[in-house]
Order: C-alpha cells, then structure tokens, then sequence
C-alpha cells in the first residue's frame, strides 16, 4: 500500500512512519515543521520506501496540489491524520492555533481526499476530548462531551466532522483517543519539559501545580501496536478506541521525582499551588480501555514502566 501521512516529522508521526515503512509500505509524509523537526525522519529520509515533504496543510489549494501529485503517481490507499497543534498552552493563548493547525488540517484532509477518491482515514484523536470527568474511569459511551482546552475542542470538532463524511462518503475512519503518550523522538509533554528545565537551571526543577496531577501514561511503542491493530482487526466502519494502559497511572510528584533521579540527583524540585498545571489541564485522568481490551489487545507497559523508560530515553535524547 501507499500511505499517506500529515504530521509525518513529529513524534507520533515519526514513529508510525518507521513501522509502516519497516512493514514495506510505501509512505508519504507532509510535515510544515511548526513542532516536528526533520531530523527525527533521520533513517528514514533516502529510504526508496519514503517520501517527505515540507507543506502548510492548513493551505488548501497548496495541500490538494501536492497531494494530487503524490496520488496520480502513486495512487494513495490511506491516510493517516497525525497533524495539530500540541501545544494546550498555546491554544488557550490564541485560540486561532488550535482552529488552524488542529481542525483546519483536518477538515482540508476530509476535502483533499473526498476530491481524489481516498476513503480510508486514521485519525489521531486525544483524550481531551472528553472534558474532566474528575477522575472517574472514562468509557467510549460516556457524555455529554465538554472539553475544557481549545485543543480538545478542535479534536472533538474533527471526530464529529469525520463521523459526517463516514455518513456520505468516506468508507472506513479510525478514531484513536490517545492518553498521555511518552517516547521518543519528544517534542513536548510533562517529562520533556522537566528535562529541558533542568538543563536551563540543574540545581532546581520548577513544576507547576502541587504535583497530586495523576494521570495514565502510555509509551509510544505500545500507541503504534495499538494503532496497526485497531487498523487490522477493528470491525466497525467508524472505529473509535480509548488507547492506554489499564491502570490509574502516576502522579507528577513522582515524574519530577524519576527525571532529577536520572538527570540531576543534586536537584530540588520546587512545587507550585493547586492542581492544575495550567488552564485546560486535567489533573487526574483515567481511561477505560475495555473496549480495546475485548477487540484482543494489551500494552506491555503499565503508566510505571513506560515513564521510567521514557525519561530514560528522553534525558539521553537530550543531554
């Protein structure tokens, strides 16, 4: 197969070109590089099986041009919509970040392929979607859905304008609702940015919020098994699947207290107030993953291990 991915030069799109590629297909990838670097398609960029271009997919008549190109070369099988903002701080800022690089690359992925006949789409969506249920276990049936960020909102408006184009013409959408998800290459989240802290200032981690935030952590390695088998074994036409680990994850005090452990020992850490770690925040979060769970699949990782692994993998990454 021929598949297409947005987002291609960031973290998750990164790793799932790498599998795709290893799989032997072959892969497109468009990246405008606002969050993604390149070099994290190192390995992958001169590979026979790759392709990468550097586009603004929230430019549409730029965007179906060069997509147009790839698909009467190589006519494109599926998508993969890894593309948006990740950034919650920035969107709470201006609210104009989320509705561009979020809902706009997707609604012009939707445009884009019903224009050139590709009806198979896998989406990555977010936890955000769903608001703060305050810590209860969440379901893939519960409502009412209030996100409490723009960017869960835009990944919401996405779902719901994916759900429509499945209704008229879209054969087949995967809607992947990622939890926190760590790894590397990283570009941001919790563990990245305590690394990067204490780099600027070794002797000290400042950490927002009192560090009682508790959330599920899932590693990327076990995110891209969970994708491919949702991908091959999901029966529904429009597929929607809680991806996770099954346990109530870890708190923040404990991330900050495993980053200076491997990255500065000599380091205090120096907590804020609340439990919030900025507006938008869920502090304490918890997936059912039942449903996946049934369809036959587990991650290998509990919340534990993979922060563990990633803070390993990401202070090497970094220093």
């Amino acid at each position: 197969m021929t598949i297409f991915i947005t987002g291609v030069a960031g973290f998750i799109g990164s790793n799932i070109a790498r599998r795709l590629v290893a799989e032997g297909h072959r892969v497109v990838g468009f990246d405008n590089l606002c969050r993604g670097v390149e070099s994290n398609l190192d390995g992958l960029v001169g590979n026979p099986l790759f392709a990468f271009e550097t586009l603004d997919l929230s430019d549409l008549s730029a965007y179906r041009a060069a997509l147009a190109r790839v698909h009467a070369a190589d006519p494109v099988t599926e998508v993969w919509h890894m593309a948006a903002n990740s950034d919650i701080p920035a969107g709470i800022a201006d609210a104009n970040v989320d509705l561009r690089d979020t809902f706009m690359t997707t609604f012009n992925t939707l445009e884009v392929m019903k224009e050139l006949g590709i009806k198979t789409l896998a989406f990555a969506s977010s936890s955000a979607i769903y608001g703060d249920f305050k810590g209860e276990r969440i379901r893939e049936d519960m409502g009412p859905l209030l996100p409490i960020s723009n960017y869960g909102a835009m990944k919401l408006a996405s779902e719901v304008a994916i759900s429509a184009a499945v209704e008229s013409w879209l054969d087949r959408a995967l809607l992947f609702r990622f939890p926190n998800v760590i790894g590397i290459p990283a570009t941001h989240g919790v563990i990245y940015d305590f690394v990067h802290k204490l780099r600027a200032t070794p002797d000290q981690l400042e950490v927002f919020g009192d560090g009682t935030q508790q959330k599920a952590y899932l590693h990327c390695g076990d995110l891209i098994d969970a994708m491919i088998f949702i991908r091959d074994k999901a029966p529904e036409k429009l597929a929607f699947y809680n991806i996770g680990p099954e346990d109530d994850g870890v708190t923040v005090r404990s991330i900050a207290e495993e980053v200076v452990a491997v990255a500065a020992p000599q380091a205090r850490i120096k907590f804020g107030e609340g439990n919030r770690g900025w507006v938008g925040d869920v502090p304490k979060f918890a997936y059912s993953t039942e449903k996946l769970r049934t369809l036959g699949w587990a991650p290998r990782l509990d919340s534990q291990a993979a922060m563990r692994l990633a803070v390993r993998q990401i202070v090497e990454q970094s220093f």
